[in-house]
């Protein structure tokens, strides 16, 4: 039988914090350019490799630590392996026009909107609380990543300030998800020893019925 989302979730949730770690490091890459307007495209390049790199890399690892637990498994490798190419890409290519570093930024950030909403999605059907807001701020996030693909001839700080709100609002969806993770984590221990012997007893029965 095909595991659920939930169950998925709540089987996975001991790595919450890499969702948290990569939200903030996204969260931070916008923080940079508002802060660092007149930066070179070489350095926003070299920053931003570096970041999608480690990003890509622990994704990557996450979605094949839990491939035995999580039904979605690939989609998190999918993306982990984009967002590692375009860090390697931005690596390899260090003196970028600033339209091909916001192409390569837009459709990192539209590929993760796109994945950002079907979450969402999957969060309201498993009645996940406040999945409005994680649908809201991936919609934002696809909005501006359209944004800096239709328009990446964008120059100077005009284009430097789209980039800093599209990482930032990617960033946001990841760390509220992360803490909606580990809301679901610490809600076995705010059971009651009750509830918890009737779930076993359930789950017992449930199990024994499937062997007959």
């Amino acid at each position: 039988m095909a595991r659920t989302f939930y169950k998925s979730i709540k089987e996975s949730i001991k790595y919450w914090w890499i969702l948290l770690l990569i939200g903030l490091l996204f969260i931070g890459l916008g923080v940079y350019c508002f802060v660092n307007p007149l930066a070179s495209y070489a350095a926003l390049s070299l920053v931003f490799s570096i970041s999608f790199l480690f990003s890509g890399i622990s994704e990557i690892i996450f979605s094949i630590a839990n491939k035995d637990e999580i039904d979605s498994w690939g989609w998190t490798l999918a993306y982990g392996i984009v967002t590692t190419i375009v860090g390697f890409l931005l690596v390899v290519n260090p003196v970028l026009s600033l339209e091909v570093f916001a192409y390569y930024v837009g459709f990192l950030i539209l590929f993760r909107s796109i994945s950002g909403i079907s979450h969402s999605f999957d969060l309201k059907n498993y009645g996940v609380k406040d999945w409005g807001f994680t649908l809201f701020i991936s919609i934002i996030s696809l909005i501006l990543a359209i944004i800096l693909l239709w328009t990446p001839q964008l120059a100077g700080l005009t284009a430097v300030v789209w980039l800093g709100m599209a990482v930032i609002t990617s960033g946001l969806f990841a760390v509220f998800l992360s803490f909606q993770l580990k809301r679901i984590k610490d809600l076995p221990d705010n059971l009651s020893d009750d509830l918890k012997r009737r779930y076993a007893q359930i789950k017992q029965e449930i199990e024994d019925f499937r062997n007959q």
